[in-house]
């Protein structure tokens, strides 16, 4: 059932819904005579509500800078041709410019294209005045991204036109309190990924409810490719085994969903779909993190881009221990730029690339030195030919993550140098997050700080170096 909460504007395009035939709420003259008339429907009663900033990245540099309002505007990691857009202005997603699409790819589809160098200091200022603004409303029980949060409805706050009233409300604080650019799209639902996909369902500046007496109606209008979770090749998976559409999906129990998603996310899903409501946040952790960069044209020799290596495991290993993680294996992977004499497949900066990869076991860890020295051997194992010098991407990943509580020890967990180091990673942490990521770090990557600016993972919201 979607509620929008007023028409876009004209000028700006909005994704078409056809959900707008389905069937008004019952009147409460219509519900059955044993249930009082100032009692919510339990199929009306909603427990989450979710917010999701619309293209978060342009819409802050049009608020900020009033000349690039009404613009198609494209956010980009730095002005060059072989990278590529981090996000697009709806004006520019009319042009079919979308996060992802190569910079040289976006010019030829939006001629007035207006290239932005992204500015993540104030997106992190930006989404933290939003975060207030939502609490000003209710308290905000999960921060799920840079532009994306949670909210657990309670009491009073369930039934339907009470929470469509509250997700009004959040809107509007969030025009008033950060800014008139700032537009949001908020879901409601029984559950939180049911919410997350309401939140999607009408952009720019939607209000969308899926209250459970609307819902298979509902979820059977729209396509696979509209779930979170289900990407191109989770589609074909599902294609292969004769899911097509969302009816087919939808007539699988939880047990066959786990059968064809092939883990316990398919069955979660199963009851998810089915607006059960339960605690994500105890069977969920990070199961991998990475940190990526495309490497400037002056970086782009091995000695630099072991320095950008450096850091991004720096950072890394920072999140890792915020989120009390350890980590059971380190991953490498670094683009190599070719000539387009070649003739190599593109990569998705538009670029001819022969790329490398490497992965090593580790014994469930998350201080810098046994990172770092895992690191240095998989640097080590890079291909190391004529061919191999002009490294422009480098990804470093940390995988096999286990939290806190399933942490498996070790004989050497217990000794004094054990604990030292801890310690000593411990006050780093907390020296860098208060004065800055590069406060007290490896003399190696010193020079990767300003070529390799932080940025803005999509799970995690930097803090202010």
């Amino acid at each position: 059932m979607v509620i929008p909460l007023h028409p876009a504007p004209a000028t700006v395009p909005t994704k078409p819904s056809n959900l707008k035939e389905l069937q008004p709420l019952k009147p409460a003259s219509a519900r059955a005579p044993q249930e009082p008339a100032d009692r919510p429907d339990a199929g009306q009663l909603l427990n989450w509500l979710f917010v999701d900033m619309n293209s978060y990245f342009a819409s802050v540099e049009q608020d900020t800078r009033p000349e690039l309002r009404g613009r198609p505007v494209a956010i980009v990691p730095m002005m060059a041709d072989t990278t590529c857009c981090l996000a697009a202005s709806y004006e520019a997603k009319a042009f079919g410019v979308k996060t992802g699409t190569a910079v040289a790819d976006a010019k030829q589809l939006c001629p007035g294209l207006v290239l932005v160098e992204a500015r993540h200091e104030i997106y992190v200022q930006y989404h933290h005045r939003i975060v207030e603004a939502v609490k000003s409303c209710l308290p905000v029980t999960a921060v799920l991204s840079v532009d994306e949060m949670a909210c657990r409805l309670m009491g009073r706050e369930r039934p339907l036109l009470a929470a469509m009233e509250l997700g009004r409300k959040v809107k509007r604080r969030i025009l008033e309190q950060v800014g008139p650019m700032m537009r949001s799209s908020v879901g409601l639902a029984t559950n939180r990924y049911l919410a997350k996909v309401a939140s999607d369902m009408e952009k720019p500046d939607g209000l969308v409810a899926l209250p459970l007496d609307i819902l298979p109606e509902a979820l059977r209008q729209l396509k696979l490719r509209d779930l979170p979770g289900i990407g191109s090749r989770m589609e074909k998976r599902l294609n292969l085994q004769g899911i097509q559409t969302m009816e087919q999906l939808l007539a699988l129990d939880c047990d066959q969903a786990g059968e064809v998603w092939g883990s316990v996310l398919g069955s979660r899903l199963g009851h998810w779909l089915r607006g059960e409501d339960f605690d994500m946040d105890e069977a969920e952790h990070l199961k991998s993190m990475s940190h990526q960069h495309v490497l400037a044209p002056e970086m782009r020799t091995p000695e630099k881009a072991w320095a950008v290596a450096h850091k991004l495991l720096h950072k890394a290993a920072m999140r890792l221990r915020a989120n009390g993680l350890w980590a059971g294996s380190i991953g490498l992977v670094i683009g190599f730029a070719v000539p387009r004499s070649e003739k190599k497949p593109l990569s998705r900066f538009g670029m001819p690339t022969r790329g490398w990869k490497g992965e090593i076991r580790l014994t469930e860890c998350q201080d810098n030195l046994t990172l770092i020295a895992a690191l240095s051997r998989l640097w080590a194992s890079r291909p190391n030919s004529a061919a191999y010098q002009k490294p422009y991407f480098i990804g470093v990943h940390l995988n096999g993550l286990v939290p806190d509580h399933l942490h498996s020890l070790n004989l050497f967990d217990g000794s004094e140098e054990v604990r030292n180091r801890k310690r000593l990673v411990a006050a780093m942490d907390a020296l860098n997050s208060k004065y800055g990521l590069s406060t007290l770090a490896p003399a190696t990557m010193l020079t990767a700080f300003r070529a390799a600016p932080t940025r803005i993972a999509f799970h995690t919201i930097p803090e202010m170096f």
